[in-house]
């Protein structure tokens, strides 16, 4: 592989494998067939997966997203034109591999998650995470407040995941907002959720929800405000903040993702959340991460398909920053 893969005047790996000379198809499943993180001297951004399930409340699987996630990846190409830009030559992106993490105790999991997303930012790389379930938000969100402190958070989802508990555990997928902010993590003024939709187990979720600071935009008002409505009211939300972009693939409807673990009729639609997303431009971004995506009940790649292309502009967005400096 080493006669097909990009190289600088030094030698080293810079971008993706030439889908010329070698097919989609074939060659190593790093994301977007980039170089692994030890194939270069330094990276800017890095693409870590997470396989991690434990924290499931309904149907498991989302410890084989970040695999999925990466073979969808293939089809992504060097130009973005939704953005104008090339961003794997404007910034080293590079797949960290995945942080393996205890399957069976979510408390040693939880650590050895924040463990080696230290690493990564030690390394001076923004991480863009594939999950797993979205309970390895909470470690991901305690390592990034080392760096950044208070952290506005975007949180795309069909639910809130500010429960306390289930069955009196602490750290599930439907917990991690709440316990960061009894962490104090947030930035609680500036932290919104985005396309939440579907039953609650009670009308004092709504409000208990709000008490943590977080604005909640239902699906319902986004289609009395619209599209564009939503994205001013995001960006004067988060407006000169360090923020982080989670993304629960489920906030998208099942048309458009039904390989998750717990599906709400009624969501976005892949172009209209790629459109939200492509708003992040000017954003201080420092991380994101796309979760709950489950192989399991993907067909044809569908959701796959769409969480790799979520990342690919999450990337851009912040290669773009990088290439501007």
């Amino acid at each position: 592989m080493s006669n097909v893969e990009p190289r600088d005047t030094n030698g080293d790996v810079v971008g993706q494998v030439d889908a010329t000379v070698v097919p989609r198809f074939a060659g190593a499943p790093t994301f977007a067939r980039l170089p692994r993180i030890d194939q270069v001297k330094s990276a800017d951004i890095a693409v870590v997966g997470i396989p991690f399930d434990a924290g499931t409340s309904y149907r498991p699987g989302a410890r084989f997203g970040p695999a999925h996630i990466r073979e969808a990846s293939r089809l992504l190409r060097p130009y973005n034109p939704a953005q104008d830009a090339e961003p794997f030559a404007l910034a080293q992106v590079v797949d960290a591999g995945d942080i393996a993490v205890n399957p069976f105790n979510i408390d040693e999991a939880l650590a050895e998650i924040e463990s080696g997303m230290d690493e990564i930012l030690n390394q001076k790389a923004k991480p863009i995470t594939l999950g797993g379930d979205h309970t390895i938000v909470l470690p991901i969100l305690r390592s990034l407040h080392k760096v950044h402190g208070p952290i506005a958070v975007i949180h795309f989802d069909a639910h809130l995941d500010t429960w306390d508990t289930y069955f009196g555990a602490d750290y599930t997928h439907g917990t991690p907002f709440r316990r960061a902010s009894e962490e104090k993590l947030l930035d609680a003024d500036g932290c919104l959720h985005i396309g939440i939709r579907g039953p609650l187990y009670s009308a004092k979720d709504l409000p208990d929800d709000a008490s943590m600071g977080f604005r909640a935009v239902h699906v319902t008002e986004m289609d009395q405000i619209g599209i564009e409505a939503v994205i001013e009211l995001m960006l004067e939300q988060v407006k000169g903040r360090a923020v982080y972009v989670s993304i629960d693939i489920d906030v998208m409807d099942p048309a458009f993702a039904p390989g998750t673990g717990t599906p709400e009729a009624g969501g976005l639609s892949s172009r209209e959340l790629l459109r939200i997303i492509r708003s992040l431009d000017e954003v201080n971004l420092i991380g994101a991460d796309i979760v709950e995506v489950a192989p399991a009940y993907d067909h044809a790649q569908i959701t796959a398909i769409a969480a790799s292309h979520l990342a690919y502009d999450l990337i851009t967005m912040m290669a773009k920053k990088k290439g501007t400096k």
